[in-house]
């Protein structure tokens, strides 16, 4: 662990932040400092770190620039435009460090000091790993929380960061059994045709061409996992939250084969039952009075000979027909039977989280989570703890006129819209046909995926959104 909290540490390497104008205005009284520092054309701009030497060869201490600060702000507390930034301490040699000063936004700045340890070693492992630098935080700082976070994150990240061959569906619904052992939830799984018993016919059909004989295929057999979780199993009249994962392990498009260059990344298909594990393991962490309820489907969406087909009409969970315009949207297919299911409960809140839509992507790119809901109070909230935790988000319209774009001659509704724009609304106005008891629903169109590397924030699998929503539940249901 890179976090630390122990007042008996007396020797921590001290860092120092300061702001380009105190460092303009030679707010430093240590004329040494002073010198090493223009010497090396230190600045003070927000995420530059100077090490100090002392006489021994090792360091004195540490300027972390902060940038330009507010001065209506209390001098006495820095606020960093974006608080990944403290990540960069993470290149320190090994040893243990200390803020000097305060932190307007210092549990996400943590946080991300936490995640900068992250490195997906699975198949390259490091046999030479040095000593990282360690982080040693104040007594007001929450370390059990702070760290469940960034357990979570590690956790999505490395499921996503996962290939097919050794995360598939009987893989992917293990990871959720495992999680929910953790925390005392109870688990079940539906698998292979005991789908279409259950009327699961889509999760089924997205996910059978995968399944055939062969050893191989035993565990690539489609399935329907959950588990259900309240902090005491007494508690009664709990809020209910259900959350709904897409667990497409790999998607080749199926029939309507996608390109090489779309399908490369495609393990990431998955990210969405990622996400909604993370965020069950922040929401268990903290013990929310909740009922939980996680709910993923895990298919691979693969080809053969009994691949499902476009223009085939498939009879959903819910009894609507659905014409099949193109295989490759086959991810809200394997929602629709999830969200029907998880609405018969009515729960208070309901919320899917998927990589659903190249258009989502269009829209507010890759860095940002899209969001879809008609509840007109919600987003208020989403934004302010989007903003209070830096976990961008952004919502997208559920324009209802764009819904007849999915009308079919033959079936209550096509899976693809006849309209070649707003692809990320109407997948969102698909899926909603699905959900009607819920008291709110959210619909999530993720990347979860970065595609550079920034600050504690790798080129691979990420969290998105998450954050944000945590921080939401934990404010209404605590």
């Amino acid at each position: 662990m890179n976090l630390l909290k122990n007042s008996d540490i007396k020797n921590a390497i001290s860092i120092k932040l300061i702001s380009s104008q105190n460092y303009s205005n030679n707010f430093i009284t240590d004329t040494k400092h002073t010198t090493w520092l223009r010497l090396h054309n230190f600045s003070a701009s927000e995420g530059e770190i100077c090490s100090i030497p002392n006489s021994n060869g090792g360091i004195e201490c540490v300027y972390f620039g902060v940038g330009k600060q507010d001065i209506s702000l209390d001098n006495d507390i820095y606020q960093l435009a974006d608080p990944f930034q403290l990540a960069k301490l993470s290149a320190l040699p090994a040893g243990i460090y200390k803020l000097d000063e305060q932190l307007e936004n210092a549990e996400t700045a943590y946080i991300a000091f936490g995640l900068s340890a992250y490195n997906f070693s699975r198949y390259k492992p490091k046999s030479d790993e040095k000593p990282k630098p360690q982080l040693l935080l104040p007594k007001s700082a929450d370390l059990p929380a702070i760290q469940a976070q960034v357990e979570a994150i590690c956790l999505t990240r490395d499921l996503v960061n996962t290939p097919a061959n050794d995360l598939g569906p009987a893989e992917l619904a293990k990871a959720l059994k495992d999680l929910g052992a953790k925390f005392g939830a109870k688990y079940s799984e539906i698998v292979g045709d005991d789908l279409l018993k259950k009327g699961f016919n889509l999760i089924h059909t997205v996910g059978r061409a995968s399944a055939d004989a062969s050893d191989y295929a035993t565990d690539r057999a489609p399935r329907y996992a959950e588990f259900k979780w309240s902090p005491d199993k007494k508690s009664q009249n709990l809020p209910k939250v259900t959350l709904v994962g897409k667990g497409v392990v790999f998607d080749t498009g199926g029939l309507d084969l996608k390109t090489a260059a779309g399908m490369v990344t495609m393990k990431k298909d998955m990210g969405g039952a990622a996400n909604v594990m993370g965020l069950a393991y922040m929401i268990m962490s903290a013990n929310l009075p909740i009922e939980l309820t996680v709910m993923i489907g895990a298919v691979e969406n693969s080809v053969a000979a009994n691949a499902f087909r476009p223009s085939d009409v498939l009879t959903s969970y819910k009894g609507l027909t659905i014409e099949i315009g193109n295989t490759d949207a086959e991810g809200r297919l394997v929602l629709a039977d999830m969200l029907a299911y998880a609405d018969e409960a009515a729960p208070d809140l309901l919320l899917d989280m998927a990589t659903l839509t190249g258009a989502a992507r269009v829209a507010v790119g890759p860095e940002i989570a899209a969001y879809f809901t008609d509840d007109e109070k919600i987003p208020a909230e989403l934004n302010s703890h989007s903003a209070a935790t830096f976990d961008p988000i952004w919502q997208l319209p559920l324009h209802k006129a764009y819904l007849k774009t999915m009308d079919s001659r033959v079936a209550d509704l096509n899976n693809l819209s006849s309209m070649p724009l707003a692809g990320a609304s109407t997948a969102a106005l698909f899926l909603k046909q699905f959900v009607e008891h819920a008291k709110t629903y959210i619909h999530w169109d993720l990347n979860a995926w970065n595609i550079s590397a920034r600050p504690a924030r790798p080129i691979g699998g990420e969290a998105q959104g998450i954050r944000a929503i945590f921080s939401m539940l934990k404010q209404r249901y605590t």
